[in-house]
């Protein structure tokens, strides 16, 4: 069957989203796909803008990661075209997420987002989860955006060994 090329690249792209239950980063699909040499960067930049323009997909940027979830118009029309995407595709992608799936979770699982309010301070927030149920949810106040962002960054580095003293000093 000859189908355009970015069709495919779309109907992949969803597949994947529908098949993991956590929220995957462009990075982390484009890990898949490029590795897996599908389409090259630009395409998969393309055909995810697609994606999030026609509301099949949604994205959010928190720092540098944009995350992408399926929506339910997604997820009607890869069950309308699912049969598009070959066999062989669907065993590559269930391999890569079974062989990748912890350090998958682990990813997905440490959030970090800030924000100016409005008295023009900044508020970071940390986010540790796990199985979609939040361990940490810390919201802090400090008076510049690059002290915002260093907490961000150290919230990635640091989460296990900030998440084990405070259960240390609490119980």
């Amino acid at each position: 069957m000859n189908q355009e090329p970015t069709t495919l690249y779309k109907l992949i792209v969803l597949y994947i989203l529908d098949r993991v239950n956590l929220t995957l980063t462009t990075t982390q699909i484009g890990d898949f796909i490029l590795e897996k040499e599908y389409t090259n960067f630009l395409t998969l930049q393309s055909v995810i803008s697609e994606l999030v323009e026609t509301g099949l997909a949604e994205s959010r940027t928190l720092l540098n990661r944009t995350q992408l979830r399926i929506t339910e118009e997604g997820r009607k029309t890869l069950s309308y075209f699912e049969n598009r995407i070959s066999d062989a595709i669907k065993l590559d992608i269930r391999e890569y997420f079974r062989d990748h799936r912890i350090e998958l979770r682990n990813e997905s699982a440490i959030q970090t987002s800030y924000y100016k309010l409005v008295n023009g301070e900044y508020e970071a927030q940390l986010v540790a989860k796990e199985k979609n149920v939040d361990l940490v949810n810390l919201r802090i106040c400090v008076p510049t955006e690059e002290l915002a962002v260093s907490m961000c960054h150290n919230w990635q580095k640091k989460h296990k060994e900030i998440y084990q003293y405070l259960t240390e000093q609490l119980f």
